[in-house]
């Protein structure tokens, strides 16, 4: 039989999987924004009305629209989620773990969780598989996966018997290698999305890859849009710091999430205004051992190599920050992508050969130098590698993924990865950027900690930790210098405890003291920012936002409420009463939230709640 096989309806699709598969459907869902939701949804719906049919799907990064936890929080994503993610097509599975469960012939294994949103899930929790990025395609090998069913693209005009791998050509490219080469049957499923821009480079390939193509306007769905986080002080100061650590000419990768944003926005901050840049670092101040900062523009440009094609890269793109070449001419190579609506609009309204630039390639070329590598050398010169935490210890360990009870807040993905790169090239580093502290029930924390019952990057492999309060270089240090500096970034209100658990364990003199007690505390970061952001830089959305502006003054005031222990808001809501009325702009951040007009007394406080929150927001 000719391929592809082309099908208009999902279920028609599913039912020939499962008669092809003799009833068990071993299926891998790419990471992600790649998921052929319309197929994965037909195939769970057929084995849940059907227990003789066997279906387990492998997948990782399960996009979700956000969900309300109460009256307060439905009032605010009740309609952002309507206006943000209307026509997006949920996932079934997703659904049916967070519900009754899912029925006794369905089984879901994740390799990575979209971060504290599985955390408690005993089911998700159970079905978790550890490993770093690069090891899924052996880890869907090993396991017999059958099936692979992806979101694709069709180019936007010439051969029309192209599809596009598109935003995952991750492990896709890398399981087809491995069916190439003789390895075990399974069915290529591409599902076409008419929004998807068609990335071409190694993600084209010809339609006749692909066993089956589902194609029909009736499963056309608008792409998961990704909201830009709110960018705290905290991050940009951190952002800032790390773009200080990248020489011109180098190699970058970029994480996702708020850090991300910041360290993107310093990068222009350092091309765009070169003076401010240096002169809010300067006011930062930093601390011993730090490596000098580099605060000139770039002129040779840097040549990015992320296995996460973040949004911040086009900005960087346009501004001439990103721009120097690879030895196949590419820009970026990347391995997958998620962002906003601007983000994949922009994409679809490049010409074809200048998208080109951005090539979409297997996991296995981007998180590794196997292969050719002396050309990846070459062209992965002083590369940066900046990477979120959770935590990381006085001795230089990091927390990136999971709790010390076992709990797993996102996963590994491909962080050790890039620490083994660092390690293997010349002149590379590994930034692992973490805010000093955290607020939980109204109590702040220390990231910053003696020790922690789990480890995701061990300390001998300890490079360069940056917190808001400076830039701890780790590398080949001492386990007394490692203390010393890990205590220097830490928050005034943890050192004091950092260091006598360090004194207590022999690693730090009885007699240590910090060069400067009582430096780091957030109030000293908003006032170095100051001048930044009267010149319009150090924004809370530096890329822009989706969220009205009313939008943007009640989110910082519900998530303050949302981490307040209920004694603290009972005492607030009494002081919150007798405050002076709204403002214009508060009264009509009350009516979004449908606290206008007052609906009684319950409404009322909670009404007085949200104003008295907003007036104490960041």
């Amino acid at each position: 039989m000719a391929r592809p096989e082309r099908h208009t309806d999902p279920d028609a699709l599913a039912a020939r999987l499962f008669a092809d598969t003799a009833g068990d459907v071993r299926l891998a869902l790419p990471l992600g924004l790649g998921k052929a939701n319309h197929v994965a949804n037909a195939l769970f719906h057929r084995a849940a009305a059907d227990p003789s049919l066997t279906l387990t799907i492998h997948t990782a990064l399960t996009l979700e629209p956000p969900a309300a936890d109460g009256d307060m929080a439905e009032r605010f994503v009740g309609p952002l989620s309507e206006r943000l993610f209307a026509g997006y097509p949920r996932l079934a599975y997703a659904e049916a773990l967070r519900g009754d469960g899912l029925p006794a012939n369905v089984s879901v294994h994740e390799v990575f969780f979209t971060p504290g949103q599985w955390l408690d899930v005993a089911a998700a929790q159970r079905a978790y598989a550890a490993m770093n990025y690069t090891d899924a395609p052996a880890y869907l090998k090993k396991h017999g996966v059958n099936v692979l069913a992806q979101l694709v693209a069709r180019p936007d005009a010439g051969d029309p018997a192209r599809l596009s791998l598109s935003c995952n050509s991750d492990i896709t490219l890398d399981l087809l290698d491995h069916m190439r080469s003789g390895g075990g049957p399974c069915a290529l499923v591409g599902e076409v999305n008419g929004e998807l821009p068609f990335m071409p480079g190694p993600a084209a390939l010809g339609d006749d890859a692909f066993d089956h193509v589902l194609e029909s306007p009736a499963v056309d769905f608008p792409l998961f849009a990704q909201p830009h986080p709110p960018v705290s002080a905290a991050d940009h100061a951190i952002g800032l710091r790390a773009a200080a650590l990248v020489p011109d000419g180098g190699t970058l990768q970029i994480g996702i999430g708020s850090i991300g944003d910041a360290f993107g926005a310093a990068l222009l901050m350092r091309q765009q205004a070169p003076a401010l840049f240096a002169r809010t670092l300067e006011r930062l101040g930093d601390v011993a051992g730090a490596p000098a900062p580099a605060t000139a523009p770039f002129e040779a440009g840097l040549y990015g190599c992320s296995e996460m094609f973040v949004p911040a890269f086009l900005p960087l793109y346009r501004a001439g920050v990103l721009k120097r070449p690879a030895a196949d001419g590419a820009l970026l190579h990347a391995a997958f992508f998620v962002g906003t609506g601007e983000f994949y609009d922009e994409l679809r309204r490049m010409p074809e050969d200048e998208r080109a630039r951005f090539r979409m390639s297997p996991i296995s070329f981007v998180n590794t130098l196997l292969g050719d590598e002396a050309g990846k050398r070459r062209d992965r010169r002083h590369a940066r590698f900046v990477n979120n935490a959770m935590m990381a210890t006085a001795l230089g360990a990091v927390v990136s993924d999971a709790l010390d009870d076992g709990r797993v807040v996102s996963g590994v993905g491909g962080q050790l990865n890039f620490v083994a790169q660092a390690m293997a090239l010349d002149d590379a580093r590994v930034v692992m950027a973490l805010p000093a502290t955290r607020e939980r029930d109204g109590a702040v924390r220390s990231r910053i900690v003696w020790n922690y019952g789990h480890t995701t990057v061990p300390r001998h492999l300890r490079d360069l930790v940056v917190t808001e309060y400076g830039v701890a270089d780790l590398w080949g240090q001492s386990d007394r210098t490692c203390c010393a500096r890990m205590a220097a970034v830490a928050d005034a209100r943890f050192q004091p405890e950092l260091v006598r658990a360090a004194q207590a364990a022999g690693k730090l003199e009885p007699g240590f003291a910090l060069p400067r007690p009582s430096a780091n505390r957030p109030e000293r970061v908003e006032e170095a920012l100051a001048p930044a952001r009267a010149e319009g830089w150090c924004s809370r959305y530096p890329f822009g936002t989706e969220l009205t502006e009313d939008e943007q003054m009640l989110a910082p005031a519900l998530a303050r409420l949302k981490s307040e222990p209920r004694w603290r808001l009972a005492a607030e809501a009494l002081q919150a009463v007798t405050e002076s009325p709204p403002t214009a702009a508060e009264r009509r951040a009350l009516a979004r939230m449908g606290f206008e007009p007052v609906d009684g007394l319950r409404h009322g406080l909670a009404r007085a709640l949200v104003l008295h929150a907003m007036r104490a927001r960041d």
